[in-house]
């Protein structure tokens, strides 16, 4: 892989990630027709998501650090509980528990852990599909069509107002799925959880915020699996910060891009990224034909 292929994967990524036109599809094709070879398979597909990783936490990091916060008190609160179960058992004076979700930002820690569980299972069980997937032109193209369907949806879809008290843990687990199955290349992540997110009744506000917060578990833990195996990856320091650029070059991008697309979802304005993702889908299921 050459500077100029990093540079360009890192706007692509910066670009993608946040605009509802999925970051995976267009690297898998701009791999696919310009014959990119990282040598380490998606690695660094994966570190070019810990780039947008970083604007995520750099928009929300009041949310973040609140939500990190409301997390250490809820491992708290659970250890006291857990010890106060056992003093009861053994005495008569039965003291009362501490209630565990007692505030919006316990309630989001609780959904964001929910939406990560089948988001997880599925990113371990078609981890292996999902990068054969991204070297068969038609699977990006297919995909695409679909974001494009879903795009179409979330423009048409009542106003909501659920914010966290109001949300409910099937809620979560249901976009948790979809996150799980947007890993497919030519899926929008975004455009996909923020759709799932809209019919399930959010406020289009917190549909926005929920979807890009609850990546990031998502994206740590990819990162995490492809890095147990990088002592087995043999990486120059060429290559190395040929990677780190195309991180720095990712995370600026898609600070810019989350901005966009808070805008975005206020005026519902998804239809232009659907009929985008609509003729790039075509043209990938074209070319892969004609390649064939």
């Amino acid at each position: 892989m050459s500077l100029l292929q990093a540079i360009l994967m890192g706007m692509i990524q910066g670009l993608t990630e946040f605009l509802p036109v999925s970051s995976s599809g267009h690297l898998a094709i701009f791999k696919i027709l310009f014959g990119v070879d990282t040598d380490t398979g998606i690695l660094y597909d994966v570190l070019l998501h810990v780039g947008t990783l970083a604007a995520i936490c750099l928009v929300y990091y009041k949310d973040i650090w609140k939500m990190i916060v409301e997390g250490c008190c809820i491992i708290r609160d659970v250890a006291v509980n857990v010890v106060l179960f056992f003093k009861n058992k053994a005495t008569s004076e039965k003291k009362p528990y501490r209630r565990i979700v007692n505030s919006s930002y316990r309630k989001f820690v609780m959904l964001v852990i929910v939406s990560t569980i089948p988001t997880g299972i599925i990113g371990v069980v078609g981890g292996d599909a999902v990068e054969m997937a991204s070297e068969i032109l038609i699977v990006p193209g297919i995909c695409l069509i679909v974001t494009a369907v879903l795009l179409f949806i979330a423009d048409h879809t009542k106003e909501g107002d659920k914010l966290p008290k109001s949300v409910t843990y099937t809620n979560a687990f249901g976009i948790g799925i979809a996150q799980g199955i947007a890993t497919l290349p030519g899926l929008s992540r975004s455009g996909t959880t923020i759709t799932a997110c809209l019919l399930s009744g959010f406020n289009r506000n917190f549909a926005v915020k929920y979807s890009f917060i609850m990546s990031i578990p998502a994206i740590l833990g990819a990162l995490v699996l492809q890095l147990k195996d990088f002592s087995e990856i043999d990486v120059t320091g060429t290559e190395v910060s040929y990677y780190i650029i195309g991180m720095l070059i990712a995370a600026v991008v898609g600070y810019i891009c989350i901005k966009t697309m808070l805008v975005i979802v206020r005026r519902k304005k998804f239809t232009g990224f659907a009929i985008y993702c609509l003729i790039v889908g075509a043209i990938s299921i074209g070319g892969y034909f004609y390649m064939a």
